[in-house]
């Protein structure tokens, strides 16, 4: 059984914080998430857990970014998986700072650990690839929504990798009666779930006491992230806290950092 205690990855005292795309809420990080300056500012806050997600190029080159296309958040447009790097490399976001590649935030962060979501089957190889060559299984957790990659994450890089379930392995712990979440659950040492998820107009709450229950009765983790439309205020996270969750990702990376020091958990920064 895949237990989060037998990962390095989540080797951590006290709650994880993680910087989602660098904490793009933060002051200093509007306008600019998932570029290395967001990255450093987490960083410099005492952040040691960044989130990003990750897209290949039509020729192959693994991109830390979250959208499938650049118009969102660039000054230039297209279809990432369309576009060759070079065209990748010109875009400027915010219109200023570069699309990192994937291989330049393991190697400018070599003392943090990296959540990385696959947005594409495209992206999958090239993540492989990259966590081999820079030695990065022990201090990555590759999650996404589909659970098929996820798997071939796990046959690609080993039993070493930390993995966060899909939304087969997390509807199996959350709705399935216990008996049975406890023969189908999930070998994935992390469940990675937003509070709550709407289906239909319907709101439904995925974090309660018997779903962290059930996971640290598996001996897994529980992170939590937000939607655009929850309530990510300082308040809420003391209460997920209060619930037992092992980690919260955030764009509010102040508030996080501040309601950790009020429980007696401050982040501190690396000292160089």
């Amino acid at each position: 059984m895949a237990r989060a205690e037998h990962f390095t990855y989540f080797d951590h005292e006290g709650p994880i914080a993680m910087a989602h795309r660098g904490g793009a809420a933060y002051g200093p990080n509007i306008g600019l998430e998932n570029t290395v300056r967001a990255f450093r500012e987490a960083v410099a806050l005492g952040y040691h857990y960044l989130e990003t997600d990750v897209h290949a190029t039509s020729d192959g080159e693994l991109i830390a970014f979250h959208d499938t296309h650049l118009d969102r958040t660039t000054d230039s447009a297209g279809a990432i998986i369309d576009l060759p790097y070079s065209a990748v490399r010109d875009a400027r976001i915010n219109g200023t700072d570069p699309v990192p590649l994937l291989t330049e935030l393991l190697e400018e962060f070599p003392t943090t650990r990296l959540n990385i979501d696959v947005k594409a089957d495209a992206a999958l190889a090239p993540t492989i690839d990259t966590i081999r060559r820079h030695n990065a299984i022990d201090r990555v957790c590759i999650g996404s929504f589909s659970e098929r990659r996820v798997r071939a994450a796990r046959r690609g890089l080993g039993p070493r990798l930390a993995t966060a379930a899909g939304q087969v392995g997390t509807g199996a712990l959350r709705y399935a009666p216990t008996p049975l979440s406890l023969l189908l659950h999930t070998p994935a040492p992390v469940l990675q779930i937003p509070v709550a998820h709407r289906i239909r107009g319907r709101q439904i709450t995925l974090v309660t006491p018997q779903l962290v229950s059930v996971a640290h009765r598996l001996g897994k983790q529980v992170h939590v992230w937000f939607h655009p439309w929850s309530d990510e205020s300082a308040v809420e996270m003391h209460r997920l806290l209060d619930l037992g969750v092992d980690g919260i990702v955030t764009d509010h990376i102040a508030t996080l950092r501040d309601v950790l020091s009020e429980r007696g958990h401050p982040l501190s920064p690396d000292v160089a």
